[in-house]
Order: C-alpha cells, then structure tokens, then sequence
C-alpha cells in the first residue's frame, strides 16, 4: 500500500501509519505492511542481536521496529523482584540497544515493549541464549563459564555424509529406565557415563553405542521446550517439538535448571563425552512452528511478521499445530541462520535435523548450508522434506521434489520407508515388501539406489548423500509394532525375520542410514502411534529386551560393521552408483542386486517370500557375510565352486568373491 510520509509529524514509516488511520484498523494495516517486502528493505538488519557480553560491558540489543519505545527491566537475581528499567536507545533499522557498563554476567532480564496503541508487552529476549528455570527470564551469559575444562577443537570432517550411520535417540528414554544403571537417569549427564550395566549384565547408555558401533547421534529436540516442567520433570513427558525459547538447552535435561549456566555446561560435557568416543552429535531443531504464537518471544516484539498468514488473515498451519513460521522473511531467516551458527559454534554440532523441513523455503536452507560450510563443510544438514500445505508457492518449499535445488541437505526417504513395510497411515494395517504386499519389488529396488534412476516428480536428488534411509523413526508406530498390528496373525519367529530383513534394507542402501533407538532389538511402545507425551513405562529403552533379543542386536552390529568397512556400500556419486551397483531381480517378492569394483564382487539377495530359494551366482569362490539373520563379517563361511545359494525364508543373504 502507498504510504505517505508527513516530515513534520514524524519521519518514521511505521510512526506515519499511526497518524493515518484510525486504531480500529491499525492492526491490520500494520499486519500487512511487516509482511510486506518494503518492510524487509527499510528494517533489515544484519548485525548482531541479544546480550553481547564482555566482563566490561554488556550491549543489550532487539530488532523491534514497530515498538514506540522498549526498556529493560533488571531484577535484583535470577529469581527476585525488579531492580531497575533502563530506557533503549535507537540502534538504527528497527533496533532498540542498551550499553550497561560493568560485568553483567548472570544478570537476569526481561524487555518491557510500548507500542503505539498503548500497549506494553513484557518478554523474553527471542536471542536469549541463557534463561532461568522455565525459561521465564533471559540471562545474560559468560560463554567462557560454560566450557568443560578439556573443551577443544571441533572433531576432523568427515568424508561424506554417507558414511555416517545415525542413531535417533530420546535424552530421556535413553538413560530413565530403573534398569539402565545409569545414575544421572533423564539428563545430558546419563548419556555419557560409561561403564553401565543393565540388570541383565549388558552394556547400556554410551558404552552400548560404541559397541553398535554407529558414527552418529540424532538427539530429539534439545533446545527449551514448553510442556515439561523443568523443576518437576518427573511429572511430565514430551519429545520437545514445542519450542519455547531455540538458543537454550532445556533445563529438564540438567541437574540443576535453577542455574543458567549448569544446562549449557552440562550438554557440552554430553557432547564431549560423545566425540571423545568418537561418536558425532546431530541436533533435531524445530525452526518451523513456536509452541503458543501469541506466548512467544517473537510474536511479542513484532508482533505479526514472524509467521505465516493465509489471504483471509488466519495462521498458515502445514504444520499441523497451528502455526507456521515465515522462513522466507528477511529477519526470520536471519534468526534461523543465527540459531544454527551458535549451536554449531559453542556446541560444536556435527548436525541439524530440521523438523518438517518443507515448512522452510530453498533460500534459507541454502543460505544456512553456506554458513555451516565455512565451519565445516562436513556438518550433515537433513529433514523432512514432505510437501506441505503451508502458504509458500510449491518452487520455493524445501522439499524432496526441489532436493536439485539444495544439494547439500539430506532428505528422509520415506518412499522406501513405505515400500518395505507399508504406509503408516490407515492404522498401521498397510503391509510393504516385508509383509507380503504384491508387485512392491522394483519400488524397493529403485529407492536402494540412492536416488540413481529416481522419478523428479517423487524426489529430485541429485547424489546418495541427499537420500536419507530409514524404516522406523520417533514418529509413528515403531517397526515391530507395525508388523504386529498389519499382521497380528504371523508367528513370532516370522515377524522377527521381518524385522530383521526391513532393517538390513536400511544398511545395505545407498545413501545415509537411520535407525531409530530401540530398533536394533525391536523395540514397542505397546502398539502406541504417536508416544510424544506418553509415560516413561511407554518411551523408556528397555534394556531386558535389548538381552532378549541380542541375536537381533548382533545381527545389526555386523550389518553397521559390513557397512563401515566396505565403500562399495557407501557410494558418494550417483555415477558411482550407476557405474557399481546394478539390479539382477526384483519381482516375485526377490530382490537382487551385484556391487563391484576391480577387486570384488558382491551379490546381495532380499528374499521376502516365506519360502526358501535358490539364486544363480557367477561361480567362484565366495564368502559369505550374512545369511539367515546371522552377520558373518570377521569369519565368513567359504564356499568354493559356488554357483547356486540357498537363501532362506525372510531373509537378506551378502556374498562376496575376489576377482
């Protein structure tokens, strides 16, 4: 809309707005210009925001261009009253700042924001990187007091994202269970203790993750949360995927959340005792939706323009509860980027999983990828690229079908997903490959190739390392659950067998593999779908049935192990896979593929049918890797002259020969 702007009133667009209409219309006025693009190029601002501390002085600064005026309220300590209100100075482009001369480190804070109507709002600091309990006030933070004492380097790069192998893990599921025998049970601590016992005598927490032996962690939502009382942890339960304040570890992963600097201190020694066992971190971050819009940090100072509108003026909601942030705005882009950067930075991540990623918009997700690039190209960048019905034109949403368009962020493939085990929709009665469904044999084989003969209109990737591969994750029915309920009739021993062949297709695709905690020895949540704020007794790693099911956990140890030993199963291009891999058969509920380079060769042969079969090889002298849930790796069984293998019922049998 034109605006007029009247010099001896104001100079101020925003202050002009006031002048010409009438209050009854200035909320939507205003709504639809700090949505506009003129509002992005007048206000942008690219410099630093929040609390910058030096023990001699501390710079408060907030991007809050419609505010008329903001002060900062100082309280006496973390938890007493007000101190103090200091009036904001104008920073240029919409900033408000405040220079406070003295060591601040530890102050509590909060920004009383006055707008032109009259109203004055009390928030949090949307920048805050440190908070009291609940995340109630926002602290100023002394980075320097919250790096454990051998606090180094970030880990070397890795080579290439296929080569790693990540494991999804709860915090709290991990570590809670009475049986663990872990002592800081729920907290980053628990994590990395070592040298745990179950009750059963088995490895548990960090020692039983080296002996997996997976490269990569995948944390559910780290950051502060708002559905789980920080002080009375025990008392609820929640993923995290309601975020509450995105620079801020949550306090119910602490020992101590009264104190703002212990939960920071605290996940850097989880994430150190991580790497020092050379196990990478990756961070689910939930930059698409806030928890309660109106509640939150970023509504509050301006109010408006940080989410989503439909035409008719309603939340844009392709997330599914309720609101979607505006990726694609000047500053909430920025926010984002700058989110990362100081989770990689001061926490040295090693990756973001980003939470229904197809909220997001291209630009940001390429523009974060540069800025982890000049930290470590190696920074794994994946998420969920499903096409949602957010209100952002379907060539700008960051999902799997614009993958060509994001080469270095990784997608969840849940084509293959489906293809094996069936459509988690439906109540879980779908049934895939695994389960019998007919003609599903050369889906599964075109999504085993990593994205190599891929159909655009499904997912344009443009290398393997952009194809998550996964058959169980957090959400939805675990794996087992699923093959109980689309198969309730199938004998244990069958539904086992099925597990183990939809997980071996996990390890033996190109691209990245992803395994859901618990999968390895087939984990249940009672047949529950969506357990995001079920109980403990529901959620928790139950260590008796990882020493009931060890065949299971052995059989995926050795599948890890063939996958980090031989490249062959990690190729990095698609013209290597074009070039290596090559599908003998897929139909008949028999899949079947060859890799080779100048020195091996290996068949590697799916055999969903309940029935053994007999596959024709080159003849030679093989080794054979797995075969009837069993891994083989380090003492293979040799068979000399073989031309014909026997590969049992619900089975996945390797074969290797030199050349």
């Amino acid at each position: 809309m034109q605006i007029q702007v009247d010099e001896r009133k104001r100079t101020d667009v925003l202050s002009t707005i006031y002048y010409q209409y009438n209050l009854d219309n200035l909320d939507d006025r205003l709504e639809q210009f700090v949505q506009s693009p003129v509002f992005d190029k007048k206000y942008s601002f690219d410099g630093e925001l929040g609390a910058l501390y030096t023990p001699q002085r501390t710079i408060l600064r907030l991007w809050a261009p419609t505010a008329l005026s903001v002060e900062v309220i100082v309280y006496e300590s973390q938890y007493r009253q007000e101190k103090k209100r200091h009036t904001m100075g104008n920073g240029g482009r919409g900033t408000h700042e405040l220079i406070m001369i003295g060591d601040y480190a530890g102050t509590a804070y909060k920004y009383a924001i006055t707008f032109p109507d009259g109203k004055v709002v009390e928030t949090v600091d949307p920048y805050s990187y440190a908070t009291t309990a609940n995340g109630e006030r926002s602290v100023i933070l002394d980075v320097l007091k919250t790096n454990p004492k051998r606090w180094g380097a970030r880990l070397e790069p890795i080579a290439s994202p296929v080569d790693a192998i990540i494991y999804e893990l709860h915090i709290r599921d991990f570590t809670i269970s009475p049986t663990s025998g872990i002592a800081n049970k729920g907290k980053f601590l628990g994590v990395v203790e070592q040298g745990t016992l179950s009750a059963d005598g088995d490895k548990t927490g960090l020692d039983y993750l080296k002996e997996l032996g997976v490269t990569h962690v995948q944390f559910l939502p780290m950051a502060d949360f708002s559905t789980v009382n920080e002080l009375k942890p025990l008392e609820q339960y929640n993923w995290g995927y309601d975020p509450q304040n995105f620079n801020v570890p949550e306090g119910s992963y602490a020992t101590n959340p009264y104190q703002p600097e212990v939960r920071i201190l605290e996940m850097k020694e989880m994430i150190q005792g991580l790497h020092d066992a050379g196990i990478r971190v990756i961070m689910d971050v939930v930059y698409n939706h806030v928890y309660l819009p109106k509640l939150h940090a970023l509504e509050k100072t301006v109010p408006g323009y940080y989410f989503r509108k439909n035409a008719d003026g309603t939340l844009s909601n392709g997330t599914g509860v309720g609101n979607d942030t505006a990726s694609e705005r000047y500053m909430m882009r920025k926010y984002i980027i700058d989110s990362i950067l100081y989770w990689a930075k001061n926490f040295h991540m090693d990756g973001f999983r980003f939470d229904l990623m197809g909220i997001h918009d291209v630009e940001t997700m390429n523009e974060i990828r540069v800025a982890l690039d000049a930290i470590d190209p190696s920074i794994i960048m994946l998420g969920e690229g499903w096409n949602l019905n957010t209100n952002l034109p379907p060539s700008e949403k960051a999902v799997q079908q614009n993958a060509d368009r994001m080469p270095g962020v990784a997608h969840f493939n849940d084509a293959l997903r489906e293809a094996i085990k069936g459509s988690d929709f439906n109540s879980g009665n779908d049934t895939g490959f695994v389960t019998g469904k007919p003609f599903m044999e050369g889906w599964v084989a075109t999504n085993l190739q990593g994205g190599a003969y891929y159909p655009a209109s499904r997912g344009n990737y443009k290398t393997p390392a952009q194809m998550v591969q996964y058959v169980e994750a957090h959400d939805n029915l675990t794996l087992y659950d699923k093959l109980k309920i689309s198969m309730p009739w199938d004998e244990e021993d069958s539904r086992m067998r099925r597990h183990l062949l939809a997980s071996s297709f996990v390890l033996l695709s190109q691209g990245i593999p992803f395994i859901h905690a618990g999968q390895e020895f087939m984990r249940t949540k009672n047949g529950l779908e969506n357990s995001y704020n079920a109980p403990d007794s529901i959620n928790r790693m139950d260590w008796h049935r990882r020493f009931e099911m060890k065949k299971a956990v052995d059989y995926m140890k050795g599948l890890i192990a063939l996958r980090k030993r031989e490249p062959l199963f990690r190729l990095r291009t698609i013209d290597d896979v074009k070039g290596h891999m090559n599908i003998l058969k897929a139909d008949y509920q028999i899949v079947v593929y060859q890799l080779e380079d100048t020195e091996k060769l290996y068949y590697v042969i799916f055999n969903g049918q309940t029935n053994a079969i007999d596959f024709d090889v080159e003849t030679g002298d093989y080794r054979v890797l797995i075969e009837d849930g069993k891994t083989n790796v380090d003492e293979p069984r040799i068979i000399e002259g073989l031309s014909r293998i026997r590969v049992e019922y619900l089975s996945v049998t390797v074969l290797v020969k030199n050349k």
